[in-house]
């Protein structure tokens, strides 16, 4: 590869160019279970997991899909918060040579039955707390078989000690019908000796759904090489980072790209501990620090925030945290400093998207820091900043313009949408719809969001989904969502509404009739009600003006009215 500015800034032992081992995911955890057959692979809540362990249940899953006439090609969908049946399931699906389709477990009936069509799915795991869920959708969608989960199988404490968020899953019974069947009950049938491994380097491996700007969700097509490449690359980012000897928190849902392949698949493939966190809340990450001893410690911001603001997590003794790994947006200095005064660990921001993979850009492990920024490409990545008008024209250091990346983890495309694929995949190189500066040394900086998507406490958000559920209320006529700055989200969303002449409605009945249509974290926490929504001149609704409009609101308040 030839040289790039940001090479000079790669730490000892970390390759420019890296000679691909052509393993699948599923493969590197076979051989994590050969090498460290009795150290923990899954830790959920203090139950232990081993890599032999695991290994078995993965091909005794294996068989129980095929059982259920999941064949290689076939798509399954994993609807679970991060327990250890989601690390099963994604592990077994991918080895018998299937599609693993991770679903958010927040989504509500419209969202899922969207989802499920849109991957072809043929079966699903799923929580038995959710399955009045799936019921009331199973004659939209094209699943056959659905495998139901206790969130309480693998816990190693009574009832009384579980956590809130538990309580409520562990109640949810399932009443045996066809087609409908118990993860514990299906596994405990299986035969768990070696499964012959189907999955193919150049196979369609996982499809992980990313949002739309049209506000249709897109499949994103990773395949085999796309995930094993990008756990490659992260992985070599690391030299000093012996094979199974790291404890990685899972605070990003393995549902989620950065989840998948930053915590799963590289945790997995390298024989380090998982510690599952099915929803990451201040009390249970400060628990896990005091009683395991982590070495990574993964996040958004707010995360990070909520934290800090914690006296109990400025007590802890922190000194097994040797990094953090922070996503969705730059960590703002004052939280760098915080993190790094209070356990001395090393900060990576880390940048990339689900089209790759997801890990474009990482700040150097153990090199040079610049403030605000997300680092740079990692080994065999390149990334320029275009013309925002002329793609073909790249910019100079210093000067704005669209990010595009170039790699071995870049999607195949999406799924079924050839016209959307041609938009963003162009000779090798995907272009973001971000809006980046990259300076002399290569170091990248995001300066606006791809086209207008909200980004909440790390979740993507995209306005125009919530705009459609709002047009669908009957006393609306308009409406259009922006994303305001927010002090724990980051950014919230809100929502300007213009009703129809006579009507009346209030900001509650607005959020109210979202929260049965979205999920919880789209849904608006703020409702304006105005005349009518500012436009161009062919009528289209000026989203920037809003927007801009707010930030403005928000700067005045922080400055205060004498600025």
């Amino acid at each position: 590869m030839d040289h790039r500015p940001w090479h000079s800034s790669y730490a000892p032992g970390v390759p420019v160019s890296i000679e691909y081992e052509k393993i699948t995911v599923p493969n590197t955890l076979r051989r994590s279970a050969g090498r460290f057959p009795h150290n923990t692979a899954l830790n959920y809540m203090g139950r232990r997991i081993s890599f032999a362990r695991l290994e078995s249940m993965v091909n005794g899953f294996c068989r129980a899909l095929e059982g259920l006439g999941v064949r290689p090609g076939d798509r399954v969908a994993m609807c679970l918060p991060n327990i250890p049946q989601a690390i099963v399931t994604n592990m077994a699906v991918m080895r018998m040579g299937a599609v693993t389709v991770p679903v958010n477990p927040l989504y509500t009936e419209r969202e899922l039955a969207y989802q499920l069509c849109d991957a072809e799915t043929k079966a699903m795991v799923t929580l038995a707390l959710l399955l009045p869920r799936v019921k009331k959708i199973q004659d939209k969608i094209p699943v056959k078989s659905v495998v139901a989960c206790h969130i309480q199988e693998y816990l190693p404490f009574p009832k009384k000690q579980l956590f809130p968020f538990v309580k409520k899953a562990m109640t949810a019974k399932v009443t045996p019908e066809k087609d409908v069947y118990v993860f514990s009950e299906l596994l405990a049938r299986q035969d768990t000796s070696p499964y012959q491994d189907k999955s193919n380097w150049e196979d369609l491996g996982a499809l992980l759904y990313t949002g739309g700007t049209t506000g249709v969700s897109k499949g994103v097509m990773l395949h085999h090489r796309n995930l094993s490449s990008n756990v490659q690359q992260f992985a070599s980012w690391f030299p000093d980072l012996e094979p199974g000897t790291q404890r990685v928190v899972g605070n990003y849902p393995v549902f989620h790209s950065a989840g998948f392949t930053a915590i799963q698949n590289f945790c997995l493939g390298y024989g380090h501990e998982f510690i599952l966190v099915p929803r990451p809340e201040p009390s249970v990450i400060i628990e896990i620090i005091k009683k395991y001893k982590p070495t990574f410690l993964p996040g958004v911001p707010t995360i990070f925030v909520s934290l800090l603001n914690d006296p109990r997590f400025r007590k802890l003794d922190l000194s097994s945290i040797r990094g953090f790994f922070a996503g969705a947006a730059p960590l703002p200095a004052e939280v760098v400093r915080d993190l790094q005064s209070l356990t001395g660990g090393f900060i990576c921001d880390v940048y990339g998207s689900t089209e790759t993979a997801p890990i474009a850009t990482v700040t150097p492990w153990g090199g040079k820091v610049k403030q605000g920024t997300v680092g740079i490409p990692v080994p065999d990545t390149i990334v320029k900043i275009v013309d925002l008008e002329d793609p073909t024209k790249e910019m100079p250091a210093g000067q704005a313009g669209e990010v595009a990346v170039r790699g071995p983890q870049i999607m195949a495309g999406y799924y079924k949408k050839p016209e959307e694929t041609a938009k963003v995949l162009k000779d090798g190189w995907f272009y973001s719809g971000d809006i980046g500066v990259m300076d002399e040394d290569g170091y990248l900086s995001i300066v606006d969001r791809k086209k207008d998507m909200i980004i909440a406490g790390g979740y993507n958000i995209y306005p125009v989904e919530i705009d459609g559920i709002l047009f669908s209320h009957p006393k609306v006529l308009e409406a259009c969502t922006v994303g305001v700055p927010d002090t724990y989200r980051g950014e919230t969303v809100k929502a300007f509404v213009a009703l129809k002449p006579g009507e009346t409605a209030t900001e509650e009945e607005i959020i109210a009739f979202c929260k049965k249509n979205l999920a919880a974290y789209k849904v608006p926490k703020k409702v304006e009600f105005v005349p009518e929504l500012p436009k161009t001149t062919v009528g289209k609704i000026l989203r920037r003006k809003l927007r801009d409009a707010e930030m403005e609101k928000a700067k005045k308040a922080e400055t205060g009215p004498s600025a």
